[in-house]
This record gives C-alpha cells, structure tokens and sequence, in this order.
C-alpha cells in the first residue's frame, strides 16, 4: 500500500497520482487534502511520513508546490528517508542507493505527465543493498 499526501499546491498533481495508481491496480491510501483551498504541507507530509514510518504503508508520495516544505516535513519523521525528485534518474537513484521510503515532488515544478513517470521510476525500482549503501543508510539513521 502506498501513501500519499498532498497540500493545495500539490493537489492537482496528487489527484493524477492517485488516478494512475488505481488504474496501475497499486492499492494507495489517500492523507488529504481533498480540496484546493490553502491548507499546511505539514500536516499531510507528517500523516504521510507516519504511516510508512508504522508500517502501515510500504512507501510514501508526499507533494507542495514545490516539494521542499513537505520533504522536510517527512524527513523529520524516525525511520523516514525522504527524496525530492524532479526527474526520473533522481528517483531512481534514491532507491537504488538510498532505499527512500518516501518520494516528494512540486506540483508548481513537475507537472502530471512527468510527476507520474517519476512515480513509476520510484515504485519500479528495488534497492541495491550493496554494503556500502547498506552502511551509509546505516550512519544516516544514526
């Protein structure tokens, strides 16, 4: 199950998100907003980046206007590695090295067509867990 989250400056984005996750046949669980009226990115980033954090949801997509707000939100979270992707090598290489359980992009950067294969890259792709990786996610965590 995949979590996402967004403010109004990322609703849009999240909406195509979400819309591409159901017809993908990807169970996602959806933290709000539900409308574009101003809203706090901390407070869906946080709710996000919990439910990963849990183990309620395996991976999390965060989204603001720009990305940066919501992935320092999720960040802040225990347990929360959080990577703010504007492309699909950036995504990609996160989890490949990284193994980042939330991805957070800007509405207001990415737009639907891009946000989605970013979303893809990053589902799509596995962790290395080469021991070099293993050990810096191991000092990150420290």
């Amino acid at each position: 199950m995949i979590a996402i989250g967004s403010d109004h400056g990322g609703y849009d984005l999240k909406e195509a998100v979400a819309a591409h996750l159901k017809e993908k046949g990807i169970e996602y669980r959806d933290y709000g907003c539900y409308e574009k009226s101003s809203c706090d990115y901390p407070v869906y980033g946080r709710a996000v980046a919990e439910a990963v954090a849990k183990g309620e949801c395996e991976k999390g997509i965060v989204i603001c206007t720009t990305g940066i707000g919501i992935s320092i939100t999720a960040n802040k979270i225990k347990g929360i590695r959080c990577a703010l992707c504007a492309d699909t090598l950036t995504a990609q290489m996160t989890r490949l090295h990284n193994d980042a359980n939330v991805l957070a992009m800007g509405g207001g950067i990415v737009g639907p067509n891009l946000g989605i294969s970013i979303v893809d890259a990053f589902l799509n792709t596995e962790f290395s867990g080469e021991e070099k990786h293993v050990r810096r996610i191991g000092q990150i965590e420290q």
